[in-house]
């Protein structure tokens, strides 16, 4: 049985979208944007965000919206997949977030309203945040799920630290497997799902990104639990979020694989032919100023519920 997908997934709009000082600090991928683009953002952010929405739905994704607070002092609500994750072992996660103007996104009416829907129970880890030495673990920004093998990839950085992972690893019952990956100035990159996507029989990889040293058991890894190895070069990578895609399945069983449109036209021919080897459909979205502002794309906006 396919464990890795999903055709449930949980989207917030957002309401006062723009970008994140706080956050631009360790996410190299944002880009400030001029007084006019930060005065559209609001309004372009939700259109975006909508027409994503209508998209999966078309193609029989069922998605649940949660709407932002309408005086939300959240710039990247749009971005659940950082402090939430629900799994099929019935348990739904909570994380410690390096932002502190991102914690205001653990909205106990969401948590309350899944755990009810789904018969979850809560397990939060957003207490490392108030340790005397604060850990993070961003969820499935900072990790990268293969569930059919059980197995967590986790770029080491700010947002990312090997004892949390190790303690979440412990609960959930998977292996971690942690390395070393940079952005285009030797930073390390702030998530690792901007430079590795993982399907059920592919995964599609940002290779030189990742610490020479470090490299040869992420590939060995993914080799051994059969995944087909797509390469994304550095460009894709830091220019286009061509690694910030997610596999879903729909009401059909059919493979999607969903992605930005600036990551689809990215993609080379070859690499387009691997890809649909792997998936019945490619599904891709505008979501320009969600990117350039967000410093985030497709994979960032959608929180997966498995039930």
């Amino acid at each position: 049985m396919n464990k890795q997908n999903t055709y449930r997934v949980l989207m917030v709009e957002p309401t006062n979208f723009q970008f994140n000082e706080q956050a631009g600090k360790s996410n190299s991928f944002q880009q400030k944007p001029t007084n006019k683009e930060a005065s559209d953002a609001p309004r372009k952010a939700k259109k975006e965000f909508n027409d994503f929405v209508q998209t999966l739905r078309s193609y029989g994704v069922d998605v649940t919206v949660i709407q932002d607070l309408a005086d939300s002092s959240c710039p990247d609500s749009v971005f659940p997949n950082n402090w939430i994750s629900m799994h099929q072992s019935g348990e739904l996660f909570t994380y410690p977030m390096a932002i502190p103007n991102r914690r205001q996104e653990r909205r106990p009416d969401i948590i309350n309203t899944l755990a009810a829907k789904f018969n979850y129970s809560v397990k939060d880890l957003s207490y490392h945040e108030n340790k005397q030495i604060p850990e993070f673990l961003e969820g499935t920004g900072s990790m990268v799920f293969d569930h059919n093998y059980k197995t967590i990839y986790a770029a080491i950085s700010s947002r990312t630290h090997i004892n949390v992972l190790n303690e979440f690893s412990s609960l959930i019952g998977y292996k971690a497997v942690s390395f070393n990956a940079f952005g285009r100035k030797g930073e390390p990159i702030y998530h690792t799902n901007v430079m590795l996507c993982i399907g059920s029989t592919f995964a599609l990889i940002g290779n030189k990104t990742i610490g020479k040293g470090d490299y040869p058991k992420i590939r060995d890894s993914l080799v051994s639990c059969n995944k087909e190895i797509i390469e994304l070069s550095n460009e894709q990578i830091y220019n286009h979020f061509a690694g910030n895609m997610l596999q879903l399945i729909n009401n059909k069983a059919e493979t999607l694989l969903v992605m930005s449109q600036t990551a689809r036209n990215c993609l080379t021919k070859k690499q387009i032919e691997k890809i649909k080897k792997h998936n019945d459909h490619i599904i891709p979205v505008a979501i320009n100023t969600i990117e350039k502002i967000g410093g985030g794309s497709a994979r960032c906006m959608i929180a997966e519920i498995f039930s």
